[in-house]
């Protein structure tokens, strides 16, 4: 690549040459089902685009949106629900230099106002449902000029655009503004901004993250050689940003009919049939998902098996292993679960096939952490003391010795730079490093004598206790190594680290989800069984404290991120009533 291609991109290239290399194969499919008709693989129907027709309407809506006003340099939201106006869209907007704003759904109405409020959208274009929420919810209000709703096909009167506060449907802006010339499309610099995509908020306040389009070339590059993804493939993509992938991969998306904001209340039944219909090479799917499909695919009476898949990537959680491996049985002999690493900030980082995984159940389970595997091409990864204080510029004598438990940082070309108008989260997380830019994952673990990486929580829910005297007092409890050690008890389906203060000395405590109810007299027994076990290693030497809870809230999109801050709420709250 010549020293000018390194100065300025768009991803958009990448489906400008599919375009030259294979016009006429499917880039884009879309899954829809006849509800009020019994399952059948019959009674879907599927909505297509090659990659000729992706390239061509997405040109069209490049003109349009600068036609209606809509320029480069401009920041638009996109509220659209996986279609194939959702990637005319995206590619239209990146193709145009105009700024997606992507957000989470999921995130609550409170934290998508605030999202608004802080990227300063000049644009909303959205389904009728996110006008309508919109509109109530005064989103943007005092930034947006420009509202286009997509119907997906319906049709809106004029009445009803009035009532979503003015704007236009893009149904009506594409008769309006008719073009079918090539868009000339915008190229920026390396490192200009593409792209603002709102982290999920499950672990503290959303935050926009900057993306560039050298992030996303690095990403695109990333899942080419580390993960092998080929021209031609076909990926069921049960996450909208991942869809995106697809067509800059030479690769076809297909899109399942189901909720992308909450993919764990799919229908197995009909992700199945969208990966038999087009022989799905490769799926996408968090490890809740996974969970869902496993225990679908398989029971005592059958196994649906998915001969076509030769790939299946996981993100967003860390995996079981037992979800994967009850959900490998479905797929070919010698057919890997690639569990990957990351965040919103940068993604992905490292990797792991499932037949590695299952090699480190033992250290897992004696309190080890979980194993993420090593570093993806061009990463650099290192563990640093844990400390609150911002870090301004990198020095390699922050690393503490191998093995040893410490704040993960990570250096590459998918890292991001800074948040947007979140200056002092900028400064938290960032650490320069000559003309790069490292970042503080905000999670801990260590880095074992093979160079791989083992996750042990998020640095907010390790528990320091206070005092001096005891074991206890010296301790600090790590959430991923304490927790796995209570998990491993038949009636604990999963357990909670959180800290409460006793006798004005912070202490750690337990809270339980049992696999069913339990007595009063079956919990106290737990309860001296798991202080026994506690006494026999040494990440959870001195815990004694232990509370049942019901149902552990969780994030909605992966079903596997516990709020452990609502938790410790909770939880401090029967101890002061204990007095």
């Amino acid at each position: 690549m010549s020293e000018k291609q390194h100065r300025t991109a768009n991803l958009c290239r990448h489906l400008k040459q599919a375009t030259i290399d294979a016009p006429n194969d499917l880039a884009v499919a879309v899954q829809s089902s006849h509800r009020l008709i019994p399952f059948s693989a019959k009674n879907f129907r599927y909505q297509e685009l090659n990659f000729s027709q992706l390239d061509q309407q997405s040109d069209a809506i490049a003109h349009l949106l600068n036609d209606y006003g809509i320029k480069k340099g401009m920041k638009a939201v996109l509220m659209v629900t996986p279609s194939l106006d959702f990637f005319a869209l995206t590619f239209a907007l990146f193709k145009a230099g105009i700024i997606p704003i992507l957000v989470d759904p999921g995130m609550g109405v409170k934290n998508l106002k605030q999202c608004f409020i802080e990227a300063q959208p000049d644009a909303f274009i959205g389904v009728v449902k996110a006008q309508i929420a919109r509109a109530i919810f005064s989103w943007g209000k005092s930034s947006i000029k420009h509202v286009i709703t997509v119907t997906n096909g319906g049709k809106l009167t004029r009445f009803a655009m009035d009532m979503l506060l003015a704007g236009d449907s893009l149904a009506s802006l594409k008769c309006k503004y008719d073009h079918d010339e090539p868009y000339p499309m915008v190229m920026l610099a390396d490192d200009e901004m593409a792209a603002i995509l709102f982290t999920s908020g499950s672990t503290g306040t959303p935050k926009g993250v900057v993306y560039s389009h050298r992030m996303f070339e690095a990403q695109i590059e990333v899942l080419k050689t580390d993960y092998q993804i080929e021209n031609g493939e076909r990926d069921l993509a049960t996450f909208p940003l991942f869809s995106l992938f697809g067509p800059a991969l030479g690769m076809a998306s297909i899109i399942p009919d189901m909720d992308a904001s909450k993919p764990i209340t799919a229908d197995p039944a009909t992700l199945f049939a969208a990966i038999d219909h087009y022989q799905c090479s490769n799926l996408f799917a968090n490890p809740a998902l996974i969970e869902v499909l496993g225990k679908a695919g398989v029971t005592d009476q059958h196994i649906h098996q998915l001969p076509t898949l030769k790939r299946v990537i996981s993100a967003g959680a860390p995996a079981t292993i037992a979800s994967i491996t009850h959900f490998s049985k479905m797929l070919t002999s010698g057919i890997e679960v690639l569990n990957s690493y990351g965040a919103t900030e940068s993604l992905p980082l490292t990797k792991i096939a499932s037949s590695d995984l299952l090699t480190t159940t033992d250290i897992t389970d004696a309190g080890g952490g979980i194993c993420v595997g090593l570093p993806v091409d061009g990463v650099e990864i290192a563990i640093i003391e844990i400390t609150e204080k911002p870090i301004q510029v990198w020095s390699d004598a922050l690393t503490v010795p191998a093995k040893s438990i410490g704040e993960i940082v990570v250096k590459g070309p998918m890292v991001s730079r800074q948040y947007y108008r979140r200056d002092q989260a900028t400064v938290a997380a960032k650490i320069v490093d000559g003309e790069q830019i490292r970042h503080r994952m905000g999670d801990l673990g260590y880095i074992d004598d093979m160079g791989k990486l083992w996750m042990c929580g998020r640095k907010a829910h390790r528990v320091e206790c206070d005092g001096v005297g005891s074991v206890l007092d010296r301790m600090t409890y790590f959430s991923i190594p304490t927790e796995r050690i209570f998990n491993v008890h038949p009636l604990v389906r999963r357990s909670a680290l959180v800290g409460v203060t006793m006798n004005t000395l912070k202490r750690p405590l337990i809270c339980i989800e049992l696999h069913s109810a339990a007595t009063a007299q079956q919990q106290d027994e737990l309860f001296s069984q798991l202080t026994e076990i506690a006494e026999q290693h040494a990440y959870t030497q001195g815990i004694s404290e232990f509370l049942v809870h019901a149902d552990f809230p969780v994030d909605i999109r992966h079903n596997a991120k516990i709020f452990r801050e609502k938790l410790a709420i909770w939880a401090q709250e029967i101890v002061n009533k204990r007095g």
